[in-house]
């Protein structure tokens, strides 16, 4: 036995000898065919608004925590000048993504979407939202569901258009390591530009005919909600500051139209009033002086 013991060793010495001889006689210079690395999507977005928020604000953005799984959300920021806390938050939620809602006045709605801790972020205006239990819409996708991300074409003809889109398929693009994310995709979410503004909408894919469920099979899209619209107003270079990459010059803020229509009612209201004072003192023009001769004349 011991022998025998001994010639496998002495044949398996000399097969890693021919091994390590036939590795040297190979080319160097040739490289390698190496496995290719993945490259996975980490995208975290952190999810919080500033105080003041109505009702319908907050439904809304229970609407965009249940639409993308990959969301973290915190609590409310105490303060609007404080936005300085917004990357230290998120680094300690471990986000690389941040969505805060900013509401002003209890009417206006904000939204920032920003690429912590280094930037870019886009300021944007939040106007005609509609929540998905107002919509009462008939289609329906599964809690957690990844969902397709289609861009108009307009995104590519300059330069901030097509800055958004990729800081959108950041935040928006559920990423399939997501800890709360279904493997599959059932819903498109769907970019549009008109008017220098971004129109979201969110559509279910439906394979089959609800009227013709046995017959064959049809893709149609039927629309979930929320739906809102989003008016760019600025691009700062970092994280919620630094120097302005774009501007809206179009953009007129809510409060100076609230504003302009009182300007516009009070200065309707000064023109009625000196119509009155013109015309009072017309009637005071018109008026005659009294006579005393005609007044003794009556008495005598």
């Amino acid at each position: 036995m011991a022998t025998v013991l001994k010639a496998q060793k002495v044949q398996a010495a000399k097969a890693d000898l021919k091994g390590k001889r036939k590795a040297e006689d190979m080319d160097v210079d040739e490289p390698s065919e190496e496995p290719r690395k993945r490259t996975k999507n980490k995208q975290r977005v952190l999810l919080l608004s500033s105080r003041g928020i109505t009702h319908r604000m907050r439904h809304f953005m229970n609407d965009l925590e249940a639409l993308l799984p990959h969301v973290k959300k915190d609590a409310k920021l105490d303060s609007k000048n404080h936005l300085h806390l917004l990357p230290e938050l998120a680094d300690l939620n471990n986000c690389n993504n941040t969505l805060y809602f900013e509401a002003r006045k209890h009417e206006d709605l904000y939204m920032w979407a920003a690429k912590t801790p280094n930037g870019p972020s886009i300021k944007l205006h939040v106007q005609n939202v509609h929540t998905m239990d107002e919509l009462k819409m008939t289609g329906n996708c599964l809690k957690g569901s990844r969902g397709l991300l289609s861009f108009d074409k307009a995104f590519d003809n300059s330069e901030w258009g097509r800055l958004t889109k990729e800081l959108f398929t950041h935040i928006f693009g559920v990423p399939p390591s997501a800890r709360k994310a279904k493997p599959f995709i059932d819903h498109i979410l769907t970019f549009s530009m008109l008017d220098d503004k971004i129109w979201f909408r969110n559509y279910q894919i439906v394979e089959k005919d609800p009227l013709q469920p046995n017959g064959p099979p049809q893709t149609s899209l039927v629309e979930i909600g929320p739906r809102f619209v989003l008016t760019p107003i600025r691009i700062f270079e970092g994280a919620f500051g630094g120097a302005t990459v774009y501007s809206n010059p179009e953009f007129v803020s809510p409060a100076a139209v609230r504003s302009a229509i009182k300007r516009e009612k009070g200065a309707k209201y000064g023109m009625r009033k000196l119509a009155e004072e013109e015309s009072r003192g017309r009637r005071e023009g018109r008026r005659l002086e009294e006579d005393d001769l005609a007044v003794s004349k009556v008495f005598a």
